[in-house]
């Protein structure tokens, strides 16, 4: 008797259901809070069942995702895909912000004390700030900058400065500007398989990427703001090599050296931009040029922050250093080096598990040999191997240790890469319906933060 497809998949999903459910119980039974220093293991918030604005409508949309997304996606021309995606994934991460409210969901979080906002007085003079930016790192340096502004380079910072001094102060504005923004990530991830894979398979992925349980995080955090400028860093990438454009390379490269002066860990995007230029060395050969309209894009952000005076390698040393002085020094890396994997399940959902297994296993075959050689095969182990350079890149931000818990935030540039891998399904709709309702009981469930 032939075993269903898609038993392997279910045993995947049943697996990472496992992983989530011990991360919780050691989290909570093996470990303290002052152990863990996360209110409820493994994710950083608590335990607080209720309902909110943003209810209705996050319902609404999941319903209208699940019961249309697939058709939607497969027959509507490329052209108005791409910015129904784009309004489907802000619907989708403003419904579910708004279940916590307007000031607790949006307009406070980028305004607490570890927050970019709090800082923003302290920038009267930019060139000066920047200069002086490492002096204030370390946790006993005089006024040091709170975590995550400490955490990262100034580039976070001084976006919402810039929003400020252009007369979009306060909360609501930088939570609004981070939702917008980071939304756009999952259209930047379809321009990217679509060129590298073909639009097949970047359309079944499509519903996925809107309805993304990662959501939860980006709105409003600014790592989702992070997420879309590395997402697009990726996108021209592949444009480049494909259309053989040093325009879109350049470009490409402007957006890595922002991306490097946004979040330290992200120097990782690099691995998924050797993917990009691996999967599209044909156009990098025949025309050498795009590497080095690359190289020099990437050069113009650090450049600049470099003559501000701001010394990036001298920054990380610091933040390493006071990495180890606070939370990261106690929270124990035997704990949260698997349980980093369980948050990733919740930002990724069950139907990416089950994706990533049949990713692997596209993989094997196509080593193996048994790989026909038509477009649609082609496509999907150039699928996987993209997604595959995803999850490499989290693998190694894991082993470093630098991410020990939040990673439900931290990570969720690299989580949309992985969500990919959800092109790969059959029965899009049954495994739609459990993205949305891990999202919908995790934000109504607890109370996330960072």
């Amino acid at each position: 008797m032939t075993r269903p497809r898609s038993c392997p998949d279910l045993y995947a999903a049943a697996a990472a259901a496992l992983l989530v459910t011990a991360a919780v119980l050691v989290g909570r039974y093996v470990y303290t809070y002052d152990d863990l220093i996360v209110g409820w293991p493994p994710l950083l918030g608590r335990w607080d069942p209720h309902l909110g604005p943003g209810t209705p409508a996050a319902v609404l949309v999941a319903a209208g995702v699940v019961a249309y997304g697939p058709a939607v996606a497969a027959r509507l021309p490329w052209r108005a895909l791409l910015p129904a995606a784009w309004g489907t994934a802000l619907a989708w991460t403003w419904s579910l912000a708004l279940i916590d409210g307007w000031d607790r969901g949006i307009a406070g979080r980028l305004t607490t004390s570890q927050e970019y906002l709090s800082v923003v007085d302290r920038w009267h003079d930019v060139p000066a700030t920047l200069r002086d930016f490492n002096g204030h790192i370390l946790l006993h340096s005089p006024d040091n900058w709170p975590a995550h502004v400490a955490g990262h380079p100034p580039g976070a910072t001084l976006t919402y400065v810039l929003l400020d001094r252009i007369g979009l102060g306060g909360g609501g504005w930088a939570g609004a500007l981070t939702i917008t923004v980071g939304a756009t990530a999952c259209v930047a991830v379809l321009v990217t398989v679509r060129a590298l894979t073909g639009e097949r398979l970047a359309r079944r992925a499509a519903p996925f990427l809107a309805l993304a349980p990662a959501a939860v995080w980006m709105g409003t955090s600014a790592d989702g703001y992070f997420t879309a400028v590395a997402a697009w860093a990726v996108a021209l990438l592949a444009l480049a090599v494909t259309r053989r454009s040093p325009g879109w390379a350049a470009g490409s490269g402007l957006l890595f050296g922002l991306t490097c002066y946004l979040s330290y860990g992200l120097t990782l995007f690099a691995v998924i931009a050797a993917a990009v230029l691996v999967l599209g060395r044909r156009g990098v050969r025949e025309r050498p040029v795009l590497l080095a309209a690359l190289l020099a894009g990437a050069a113009v952000v650090p450049v600049a922050f470099t003559a501000a005076g701001f010394d990036w390698w001298e920054a990380y040393r610091l933040l390493v250093t006071r990495y180890y002085e606070g939370a990261a020094g106690v929270r124990p890396y035997a704990y949260w080096g698997w349980a980093n994997l369980a948050c990733t399940v919740l930002i990724t959902g069950l139907a990416t598990v089950a994706g990533l297994r049949r990713a692997g296993s596209v993989l094997v075959r196509r080593r193996a040999g048994s790989e026909r050689a038509d477009g649609v095969r082609a496509g999907e182990v150039r699928l996987a191997f993209l997604v595959a350079a995803g999850l490499l890149a989290l693998l190694a931000a894991d082993l470093s240790g630098m991410s020990k818990a939040e990673t439900e935030r931290i990570w969720l540039p690299f989580a949309l890469w992985l969500l990919a891998a959800c092109a790969f399904l059959t029965r899009p709709r049954g495994w739609l319906t459990a993205q949305a309702v891990l999202a919908l009981l995790v934000n109504h469930l607890v109370a996330t933060g960072w």
